[in-house]
């Protein structure tokens, strides 16, 4: 396993991971990212998914006592029940969605510029939600029924656009459904588990004739990479969001797709934007 890759499996592990969990789009910026380190074949597009799998663990690690609890009580407990049916449903349309598309979006969409215009679109709907925010009928996850839990899983769909943000559609859609800024944070959190292990093992199957034992390094590093670095953006943005709105994200999120824009029209960067 050659150095170079090694250190560009590592880099991305860490964008992956500071990220995932804020509503500008682990996937964009490591499209981006990617493009930069002239990492852009076919095998990157399914290392990018796969290593998603390494930031979920952090989740998984963060609130492994509760994930504990649903586990043990699902034949006898209601509460866990539920939980876990509200995850399900709100797996169920990017899971359905993604498998009808999947291609053309990798197609015509994992690219740069409509990355930067994705980013940008996103943004004004993160300003617009915080501008028109109301207060919250549903403070807990505890509280949620399997309605609006279907209505966060319509919302995570969005983020099958890349630059979208799985996690900026799930939180800012469970916002405007109603949910307090820490439900919609939390949920968007526990519903990354099914969908992010989803993602990467179906991508990883359907394109296991790309890779070799060879390529086990460059897994384990980025993979390693995005979970240490998703833990303590995780356990950051819980404090954050205590006193905090979304809105630096948005305007994050403009200045980072403008720049794009203006570097590909002006070829400072050569973007892939076929």
């Amino acid at each position: 396993m050659e150095l170079a890759l090694l250190a560009k499996a590592f880099i991305l592990g860490v964008v992956e991971g500071l990220t995932e969990f804020l509503p500008i789009s682990s996937t964009g910026h490591l499209i981006l990212v990617g493009d930069l380190l002239g990492f852009t074949d076919e095998k990157a597009k399914v290392f990018e998914i796969v290593i998603q799998t390494g930031a979920m663990f952090a989740i998984v690690w963060e609130y492994r006592e509760r994930f504990g609890r649903v586990l043990a009580g699902l034949a006898t407990d209601r509460a866990a029940q539920r939980f876990a049916l509200n995850l399900l449903v709100a797996f169920t349309p990017a899971a359905v969605l993604g498998l009808a598309f999947s291609k053309l979006i990798k197609t015509y969409l994992f690219h740069a510029v409509p990355v930067a215009l994705a980013f940008i679109v996103g943004a004004f709907i993160i300003l617009w939600v915080e501008r028109r925010r109301r207060a919250a009928v549903i403070q807990s996850v505890d509280e949620m029924t399997w309605k609006d839990a279907l209505k966060v899983g319509i919302a995570q769909s969005f983020a099958l656009i890349p630059g979208t943000s799985r996690s900026g559609a799930t939180i800012i859609g469970g916002m405007l459904f109603g949910l307090s800024r820490r439900a919609a944070t939390e949920f968007s959190f526990f519903l990354a588990v099914p969908t992010l292990v989803a993602a990467g093992a179906y991508d990883f199957w359907k394109n296991r004739a790309l890779f070799d034992s060879g390529d086990v390094g460059m897994f384990a590093v980025g993979s390693a990479a995005a979970f240490v670095s998703a833990f303590l953006c995780v356990r950051w943005l819980l404090r954050y969001i205590a006193t905090h709105d979304f809105t630096p994200f948005a305007w994050y999120r403009i200045a980072f797709g403008v720049a794009v824009l203006v570097t590909a029209y002006a070829e400072v960067v050569n973007w892939s934007v076929g």
